[in-house]
């Protein structure tokens, strides 16, 4: 007997010596990314501009690292929190496995980073340290940006203006927080800058930048829906209830097929009025994560782009039961 616990020992040992063999093989192996890109940007008028466009009213950057006021239809972003972050994402609001906080994307937290590890983790989802970012920031669709909209986007983002917040370290549950290593994508191959005059190609393009599919599709663990792609369903936890996303696609009956483009258009900018922008809402009414606001800054052709490239996509007849009220 005491033989038979003595190899029981040994094996045991070896086994444990094969898991931190293991588990110190797929730190130094992961994530699999290439070096960030030694380059410094030059900070233009134009490039500023661009940017400011592309961060506020497009790619939603300054949607998820403001803080914004959930007492007021679609959740304006609320004055002073500009690129500040901190506001988390957890397993309730947002489906994560734990939580998350975005980071502050002002000089503060960023002055310390070279332009290549921003631009890493913009397309590649690696922080200025080697750690994974968890995909909620769209990393996916990030790289995809063009070269000269990515290098606006950071010269933007040198502009703004140093905000002190204190970020908490982000938990994710076993076993996401082994997975999430194996998800960044190894490069970023610099792309043209789109042709706007083409609507469809460019609108395709502001789509993918937009996330609008993240948000507009049904997932299961982790992954999108095939064949619901765009159909809506995304359950939000929002403070009054389960806020579900639209069908966004050209299905007559339970989309957007009816839709054209001029009300489309008129639809989002019209959240640009401050009157729009300061609708009161009571507990338990219906509000929505869509940041209405700050889209609502889009230009007309470029919403009409949008437009012209969902009218492309596969209608799905979804109907969807957008607001369950809490008990």
């Amino acid at each position: 007997m005491k033989k038979f616990f003595k190899v029981l020992g040994y094996v045991i040992g070896a086994i444990v010596i094969l898991i931190l063999i293991g588990i110190a093989y797929f730190d130094s192996t992961y994530p699999k990314v290439d070096p960030e890109p030694n380059i410094k940007i030059a900070i233009t008028s134009a490039r500023v501009a661009r940017g400011k466009y592309l961060a506020n009213h497009v790619a939603g950057c300054m949607d998820c690292h403001s803080s914004r006021d959930w007492t007021k239809y679609a959740g304006p972003r609320i004055p002073g929190t500009l690129g500040k972050g901190g506001d988390e994402f957890n397993a309730q609001n947002a489906g994560v496995p734990g939580a998350i906080y975005a980071y502050n994307l002002t000089p503060y937290n960023l002055g310390s980073w070279s332009d290549g590890e921003i631009i890493r983790a913009i397309t590649c989802g690696v922080n200025k340290d080697g750690v994974a970012l968890f995909p909620l920031m769209p990393y996916m669709h990030f790289n995809n940006l063009s070269q000269e909209d990515l290098y606006s986007i950071v010269a933007y983002i040198r502009t703004l203006k140093p905000i002190q917040s204190s970020i908490p370290e982000r938990h994710l549950d076993f076993p996401l927080n082994f997975i999430v290593r194996t998800i960044p994508l190894k490069s970023y191959t610099p792309k043209p800058q789109p042709d706007t005059s083409n609507l469809l190609e460019y609108g395709k393009y502001l789509t993918g930048l937009a996330s609008c599919i993240s948000c507009h599709t049904q997932m299961e663990k982790g992954e999108l829906v095939k064949g619901m792609e765009y159909a809506g369903g995304f359950a939000f936890q929002m403070p009054g209830g389960v806020v579900r996303s639209a069908n966004i696609t050209p299905d007559s009956a339970t989309g957007i097929g009816m839709w054209t483009e001029t009300q489309f258009v008129q639809y989002i900018k019209s959240f640009g009025s401050d009157s729009m922008k300061n609708i009161p809402v009571q507990p338990k009414q219906f509000n929505t994560p869509m940041p209405l606001s700050l889209f609502a800054g889009m230009t007309d052709h470029d919403l009409s782009a949008i437009y012209t490239y969902l009218r492309t996509v596969k209608p799905v007849h979804n109907v969807v039961v957008r607001f369950t009220p809490n008990d």
